[in-house]
């Protein structure tokens, strides 16, 4: 399971993206963090087309399914999609690791007894000027 964020364990940090001009604004070989929305379409293209790293916030499965076929790195979602993002992702071998929104450390159990690829922290993110 990856964990992101935990104060135990050094892990990648997240940048949030609002335009791609704040691309810019961040670490070479950044992990870039986006939300998925159809106003966003032209970053989603643009982190495809130059096969940057990149996570996609999605709140539904089929914006899970868009970030999949966008070639997103990761897809980060609520834990009350976790279960069901989990086993789409396996049934049709996604390439993104699912990783669940948490708060607490208690909630890691929960999602490694669920097969949640991983989880993140709020710490793991970092928003960025453009």
């Amino acid at each position: 399971m990856l964990l992101f964020g935990h104060r135990f364990i050094a892990s990648e940090r997240f940048y949030h993206i609002e335009d791609i001009a704040s691309i810019s604004h961040t670490p070479a070989n950044a992990v870039l963090h986006i939300v998925f929305h159809e106003s966003h379409l032209d970053m989603l293209h643009h982190l495809q087309q130059n096969r940057l790293r990149f996570a996609v916030d999605v709140n539904n499965i089929t914006e899970l399914i868009y970030a999949e076929n966008f070639d997103a790195t990761y897809v980060m979602l609520s834990k009350s999609l976790a279960k069901e993002a989990q086993n789409i992702a396996e049934t049709y071998l996604f390439d993104a690791k699912i990783l669940v929104k948490i708060n607490h450390e208690n909630e890691i159990e929960m999602m490694a007894y669920e097969g949640i690829d991983g989880v993140i922290f709020s710490d793991a993110l970092i928003h960025t000027a453009s």
